[in-house]
């Protein structure tokens, strides 16, 4: 059953990537304001203080850039995916997980250096005093680092995707880091003693990237659907209830 799950995922990815390569960057630049605009419009995205946002490839995906700049500059904290290796049981394999970590400003963010795939990434020198949206400093933060409940969590996760369904539904690039850190994050609320809920997660989508109502995209027990889908044509957008 996974195996056949993973063969439809791999092919649904391989489609959409060849349909984005020929996606015009006009295109891009206008659904990607569109889609932001739609953003800001949110009660959700308006009220909350502490934000996770993907930081955009150069090409085939909806920008972010205008997103990270509003947040920082109406006093949002930002925080940004930053991707390390951790201890796996079998010394061949390399595990790799996603935390989030505070930017610090619009001026730091414009001097990110972008990573292999392009997108601007911090590195691994300016980790260590950074803060971790789940409590603490750095991507291991020890229980005594973790204080204060109230500095923990996020309000809202601005999150990225290969393709989104009606159901929202998300295929996500084919690591887990979302839905890992989803996972993660779910485990450490319910240990909390007030009772932090789940960060509202918003989907931004090129309409290239939204599949047909006839269409779902295959999904396992551990992939996590979101809760808005805002789509880059026309600012529709969506609503899970």
């Amino acid at each position: 059953m996974m195996a056949g799950l993973q063969t439809a995922k791999k092919d649904l990815r391989r489609k959409i990537r060849d349909v984005l390569q020929t996606i015009p960057a006009d295109s891009i630049i206008s659904q990607s304001r569109i889609a932001t605009n739609r953003l800001f419009s949110l009660t959700e995205y308006q009220n909350a203080k502490r934000i996770g946002v993907y930081l955009s490839m150069p090409l085939g995906e909806l920008s972010t850039t205008a997103i990270v700049q509003d947040a920082l500059t109406n006093d949002k904290e930002v925080f940004i995916p930053y991707i390390h290796n951790v201890e796996s049981p079998s010394p061949q394999q390399k595990v790799s997980i996603m935390d989030m970590l505070a930017l610090n400003s619009v001026e730091e963010f414009n001097s990110l250096v972008p990573d292999k795939w392009g997108i601007p990434s911090l590195a691994k020198a300016q980790i260590g005093t950074r803060k971790n949206c789940l409590g603490g400093v750095g991507v291991s933060p020890s229980e005594s680092d973790k204080t204060l409940d109230e500095e923990w969590g996020l309000d809202l996760i601005v999150m990225p995707g290969m393709a989104f369904d009606h159901e929202f539904r998300r295929l996500g690039h084919g690591k887990g880091y979302y839905d890992h850190f989803l996972t993660r994050y779910s485990k450490e609320a319910e240990s909390k003693t007030t009772t932090p809920k789940m960060p509202l997660l918003v989907a931004l989508s090129l309409k290239e990237q939204t599949l047909p109502s006839t269409e779902q995209i295959p999904v396992a027990n551990h992939d996590w659907p979101v809760d808005v889908l805002i789509v880059g044509d026309n600012g529709c957008f969506v609503r899970h209830h």
